[in-house]
């Protein structure tokens, strides 16, 4: 259990015991600050501990926000400070020298808690301050200051206040008008009955591979109950956001699995709809893997932009300032969120289509409409890149570097190559990537295909022999990404044999999970996956090469079984290592706070 210090003259009638108990914390009364600096010394290391000044005067949520939010080693609001075992030694020392700076004595006329947080503050430390809105936490110093606080705090329904905090400050229109009225208040039933995150999240995903099932039946029963399935499942995809913000259930594990599993149903419901087609006579495998393909290269464009941009100075554009005019014209600013197709939008028209239309009906607009999508955004994307006048950090250039995921061959002839002007690495990385698929889409499983992905490998390797520090080499990883996943796509597509397609995307489904989990590393902080894990599968050019050279090499009943063989591989060896890394100590907690795709 937490354990919470009150400090200060005790008011009487104050109902800050029973609400920091309601919070999970053991309540202590230090009689000075010396007393409190013993107490703070004797909790447990392993366990948080507040500070909280005993005349304080606010609502249940503002303490639960400053007290209780596990991402944070220190955070504070007013009249209460509070360190997780992270923050707990600076917490210390800021608390032994106001002591010593004070002497110890009573700490009536002044909050300690308070002081401490400006003494932490001084010392640089990063202490986290919540926004709190309509919410009051104060410490008043008289009697008149106190009913008035405690007028504010009946003037303002804190529950409400809880509940709307629940949902997404930024969402797209089908969410935020037809998902959040209502999944809120499923989010509050969760958590009252001592539901977690994850539980919920779990249930989504069930939920959607239960849809993918019923759309694999092929019958037009299962694919209208595909479809409810599906928007049950997005509800609860909702819900477990909005409750991990409402109890501030906030984890590591919580965050991998809110991060991997929309893409694992989305891409195992595309799955479900190209089997149900099958049973009914038509193949639209290539249909499915082109929209995974096409949703995967979306993302990371969205990725390498965001990494490229996440800390550059003088970040100027006239497209920027365009658009922020744009966001100040209410209507704009919902049209502008739902032609991008975000998921609430893709789903619902996922759901609609499956269960009133076939299968490859929805594949085709699916397609039409994140092809629309991408283009909206790419393009806006390449406008501000070319328009503003920014210098990308080395910290965004090794972000790039890693979202491109190049293998030992890249590597190895990147250190040999002589240096070259920067603006030639997206033009490097487009050639290879539009030879390769042209190559493979005139002359197919041929060893003219593994000439000419030789030569990806060339130019792959010249367009990251230089720091990727270019207005436009962000578009660097989702050409290779559009580049390896396209071959893969256009090869099994002409071996022309049952098997070849769905082994193909299985092996596209494994690299974007890899492809993913990079995405999520590097926005934790934590860096790229090791070394080891990249070479082991070949970066993205030696599994390019090596599909060409099986597609060349054996019959098309041979590389079938080569390509669900090497998915089956790299599913393996990238899961084990995705896990190990998730569920450890040290993996950073990454939220999609406000991203709605």
């Amino acid at each position: 259990m937490s354990t919470a210090i009150l400090t200060g003259q005790p008011v009487p009638g104050s109902s800050i015991e029973g609400d920091l108990r309601s919070l999970g914390f053991d309540v202590l009364v230090a009689v000075d600050a010396a007393d409190a600096e013993r107490l703070v010394a004797e909790a447990p290391c392993e366990q948080r501990v507040a500070l909280v000044d005993a005349r304080f005067v606010g609502h249940v949520h503002a303490l639960r926000l400053g007290l209780t939010d596990p991402r944070f080693p220190l955070a504070a609001v007013p009249g209460a400070v509070t360190a997780q075992p992270a923050g707990r030694v600076t917490l210390t020392r800021a608390l032994a020298r106001e002591n010593s700076a004070g002497g110890g004595t009573a700490v009536a006329v002044d909050s300690l808690p308070d002081r401490i947080v400006t003494a932490l503050a001084d010392d640089g430390a990063d202490v986290y301050r919540p926004e709190l809105g309509s919410l009051v936490a104060a410490v008043p110093a008289d009697p008149q200051a106190r009913n008035e606080a405690r007028q504010a705090v009946a003037d303002v329904d804190d529950e409400a206040v809880r509940l709307k905090s629940a949902v997404k400050s930024r969402d797209g229109f089908f969410t935020t008008h037809f998902i959040s009225p209502y999944s809120r208040y499923l989010a509050r039933w969760c958590a009252r009955r001592g539901l977690t995150p994850n539980q919920v999240t779990t249930a989504s995903l069930i939920t959607a591979l239960i849809a993918a099932a019923c759309a694999a039946t092929g019958t037009r029963g299962g694919f209208v109950a595909a479809g409810v399935l599906l928007i049950a499942s997005f509800v609860l995809d909702c819900t477990d956001g909005q409750l991990a913000r409402y109890s501030l259930q906030y984890s590591t594990l919580g965050a991998w699995l809110d991060a991997t599993f929309d893409r694992a149903k989305e891409y195992a419901y595309y799955a479900g709809l190209a089997l149900g087609a099958a049973r009914g006579g038509d193949d639209v495998w290539a249909l499915a893997l082109g929209a995974m393909i096409l949703q995967t290269c979306r993302h990371v464009v969205d990725f390498s932009f965001n990494e490229a941009n996440h800390d550059a100075t003088a970040n100027t554009s006239p497209t920027a300032a365009l658009s922020d005019k744009l966001d100040s014209v209410g209507w704009t600013v919902w049209v502008r969120r739902m032609i991008v197709l975000p998921i609430g939008e893709r789903w619902a028209m996922i759901a609609v289509l499956t269960a009133v239309t076939t299968p490859r009906i929805t594949f085709y607009v699916l397609l039409v409409g994140c092809a629309f999508a991408a283009t909206y955004t790419t393009a806006g994307r390449v406008l501000r890149s070319l328009t503003r006048k920014a210098q990308r950090t080395d910290r965004a250039a090794q972000a790039l570097a890693d979202l491109a995921d190049s293998g030992p061959l890249a590597g190895l002839l990147a250190r040999i190559l002589p240096g070259t002007p920067r603006g030639t690495a997206p033009l490097s990385a487009a050639a290879g990537a539009v030879a390769t698929a042209l190559a493979a889409w005139a002359w197919g499983p041929d060893w003219m295909v593994v000439l000419v992905a030789g030569l990806y490998v060339l130019l792959s390797a010249e367009a990251v022999s230089r720091p990727l520090k270019g207005p436009l080499d962000w578009l660097i990883p989702p050409l290779f990404r559009a580049a390896e996943y396209g071959t893969v796509l256009i090869l099994a597509a002409k071996a022309d044999v049952n098997g070849a397609l769905p082994a193909a995307f299985g092996l596209v489904a494994a690299v974007a999970y890899h492809h993913y989990d990079t995405v999520y590393r590097i926005r934790g902080n934590a860096g790229a996956p090791p070394a080891w894990l990249v070479r082991a599968i070949g970066g993205h050019e030696g599994r390019t090469l090596l599909v060409t050279v099986l597609a060349a090499l054996l019959t098309a009943s041979q590389f079938t079984v080569a390509l669900t063989v090497l998915a089956v591989a790299v599913a393996l060896l990238v899961l084990v290592e995705s896990i190990r890394f998730w569920v450890s100590a040290g993996a950073p907690a990454v939220h999609d706070e406000g991203e709605p795709a």
